[in-house]
């Protein structure tokens, strides 16, 4: 299929191009609103002049307007890119913030954190939003969306990870359009009487009313959990047991309100509202009916970025189902993308749950018809269950580059999973809303509540029976962004080869797969050549890290704490193997010393000038005495040392002008090995 002979997609690949220009070379706004104001100017003018709207240099000029539209997009949804923004205005003493919440994140186990649009600070009126941190044990109010408060505190910039391939927490609240963050506790806050009330703010409340009601009812805590997480966006509730249950069985998806329950919600409405077709006007009726029943199902679930997303893809689809042209249906999402980057959040595409929801559709709407043309049982039984799985199949087609990138695993049950709980999807969204509906006016029979909890039960208990075939997960899988590009472009290739076999198609594929080939034997012999040597950051712990080819060598007194640091590290560096070894107190690498005083505090006396001291478990020492005594030229102190003693540490290195370097504010050190 030409897949780019479509205007849309034409257009929403410039858009795309542009969104990705301008995240990475941010203009600001006022060069990208000229760039695109001058583009916009002279594709006018040469439309008016030469009327020719199919000439190579009206279409090349419309692609550069799409794309500095994209730049444009970009820069008006980077907060910093405002003068009032209060991140050039805030400074290092405390200073009074006013604040307004506008969304409740998922707690840790130490703090509840929320989302806020920072209203004022000082006297100065300012934008943006901010990350609030509350520990668990300094405030037992809890806030709700719309609430305003005034703080008092100094805001922190979100740290980069600290550790070598762990998850960028940082990188994930900038795409949030989040840069700092203030820690908050009972004493230097206080919450005001809210004025005012946002769109936002109501569906919230109306959520949390649900919520109140449903916990009325007799569910069970597991299955509440899920029932949340189906029709309300929360999984806030959902045991760590049950969603690795889940994820492992290639089912994850199901507890995130996303374009799954959209376009089965949409499918379900389109059966149920097929009378009004018989009407006058019937089919516009329908389907004005359906996109206000579906942008309500939004605001029940809260109206989260995810759901506004899928909402707004499945709008534009229902409005391809009628107008029944199959032909169409590209153009539409290709429309709906353009929509939601353009005008919603263009930084939206840099979000996973985006990706894979638009992977997954696109690979529906182009495989699915053709793994239909393979086969057409006739027996309807067989012929459902074969449907079932060319959509299961095309999906996870569409998304697998992108789960093996961010992810680094594969369920090879997910078709399993996929046919024994999909089909009853439906059923599950249908009788959820009516128990939410019905438990609203307080007409919760209890045989309802009964039958959904055994069904929602059920349903954990089938996940929990898939998930516990570990031979089929497959997990821990080296895949970088190089692969997923290429994956991709295999797919298509190999789609366009089973389709039609030309001699270009298949030249094609075949260099596309012996690009992926090259590359991991690239990879290979990278890792096979790399050395490294790191002290980790580990709070209370001390970890040297030993990478010696396709090896690593943990070295820590306490192998139970670092398997997450390294699990990270051997999957990214792709590792073959891996092995533990207790702290010793000296190490002699590459010609180069490298001494570790714990908290005895004991070091031997040498003649030989120490390249590296690293200081751990807090010593009681005289840091003077012990500069003067082995003259070290670096001293690091990891994570496992007092705040106290660091400052302490901190000023003697920096009157003897001594380079220092403490994890917990820098980062992981890197020793300079040579080959």
């Amino acid at each position: 299929m030409r897949l780019l002979r479509f205007i849309p997609i034409k257009l929403t690949l410039c858009l795309v191009l542009g969104i990705l220009l301008g995240n990475y070379f941010n203009l600001g706004i006022t060069i990208s609103l000229a760039l695109s104001v001058f583009l916009f100017i002279l594709l006018a003018w040469i439309f008016i002049k030469s009327g020719k709207k199919h000439s190579i240099l009206f279409g090349t000029l419309v692609g550069l307007t799409t794309l500095s539209m994209g730049i444009l997009s970009t820069a008006l949804a980077n907060p910093l890119n405002y003068k009032n923004h209060y991140a050039h205005q805030i400074s290092i003493q405390n200073e009074s913030w006013r604040l307004q919440i506008l969304e409740v994140m998922k707690p840790t186990d130490f703090s509840t954190r929320y989302i806020a649009q920072v209203q004022g600070l000082g006297n100065k009126k300012t934008s943006g939003k901010v990350l609030l941190s509350f520990s668990k044990d300094s405030s037992e109010t809890l806030l709700h969306v719309d609430d305003e408060l005034m703080a008092l505190g100094t805001a922190e910039e979100v740290n980069p990870p600290l550790n070598p391939h762990q998850f960028n927490y940082k990188k994930y609240l900038e795409g949030l359009g989040i840069s700092h963050q203030l820690r908050l506790d009972s004493s230097n806050h206080i919450v005001l009487d809210s004025l005012s009330s946002t769109f936002y703010g109501i569906a919230a409340s109306f959520r949390n009313k649900i919520i109140a009601k449903l916990h009325i009812a007799n569910f069970g805590d597991e299955e509440l959990g899920i029932i949340q997480a189906l029709l309300l966006g929360q999984r806030h509730d959902i045991s760590e047991e049950t969603y690795n249950n889940y994820k492992n069985a290639g089912a994850v998806h199901i507890l995130a309100v996303s374009g799954l329950h959209i376009g089965i919600l949409l499918l379900l409405l389109q059966f149920l509202l097929r009378p009004l077709e018989y009407l006058p006007k019937g089919k516009t009726l329908k389907l004005i009916v359906i996109v206000i029943l579906l942008w309500g199902f939004a605001f029940l679930a809260g109206l989260s970025a995810s759901v506004i997303r899928a909402v707004t893809m499945f709008s534009f689809v229902a409005y391809a189902l009628y107008l029944n042209r199959p032909g169409n249906t590209f153009n539409i999402l290709a429309l709906s993308m353009f929509f939601i980057l353009l005008v919603v959040n263009p930084l939206l595409l840099f979000q996973v749950g985006f990706q894979m929801s638009y992977a997954a559709v696109f690979a529906i709407v182009w495989i699915y018809p053709l793994l239909q043309k393979l086969s057409y049982p006739k027996n309807w039984f067989v012929r459902k269950i074969w449907q079932l799985l060319s959509v299961s199949v095309a999906a996870q087609l569409g998304v697998l580059p992108i789960s093996l990138f961010y992810f680094h695993q594969f369920p090879g049950l997910f078709f399993i999973s996929n046919l024994l709980i999909v089909p009853f999807l439906g059923l599950i969204l249908g009788m959820g809303i009516l128990v939410i509906i019905l438990a609203l006016f307080d007409f919760l029979p209890d045989v309802l509540v009964k039958a959904y909890n055994f069904l929602i039960g059920l349903m954990n208990e089938t996940i929990a029976w898939v998930a516990q075939q570990e031979a089929f997960v497959f997990q821990n899988i080296p895949f970088d962004r190089v692969q997923l590009l290429l994956a991709y472009a295999i797919i298509f290739c190999l789609i366009l080869f089973l389709t039609k076999a030309t001699f270009k198609r298949t030249t094609a594929l075949l260099t596309i797969l012996i690009g992926f080939q090259l590359w991991a034997f690239y990879t290979a012999y990278r890792t096979t050549n790399t050395k490294n040597l790191i002290v980790a950051h580990q709070t209370r712990k001390s970890v040297l890290m030993h990478q010696n080819g396709n090896h690593l060598s943990l070295l820590t007194n306490d192998q139970n704490r670092v398997q997450r640091l390294a699990t990270d590290y051997l999957v990214a560096e792709r590792i073959a193997s891996i092995s533990y070894d207790s702290l010793k107190n000296s190490y002699l690498f590459n010609d180069k010393n490298l001494l570790i005083i714990d908290s005895l505090g004991v070091f031997p006396y040498q003649q030989k000038q120490v390249d590296y001291l690293l200081l751990t478990q807090s010593p009681k020492i005289n840091l003077e005495r012990i500069i003067d005594s082995l003259r070290p030229k670096n001293l690091i102190a990891d994570g496992s040392n007092y705040r106290s003693y660091i400052e302490r540490w901190k000023a003697t290195c920096d009157k003897r002008k001594l380079p220092f370097h403490y994890t917990s504010e820098k980062g992981a050190y890197y020793f300079s090995v040579e080959h």
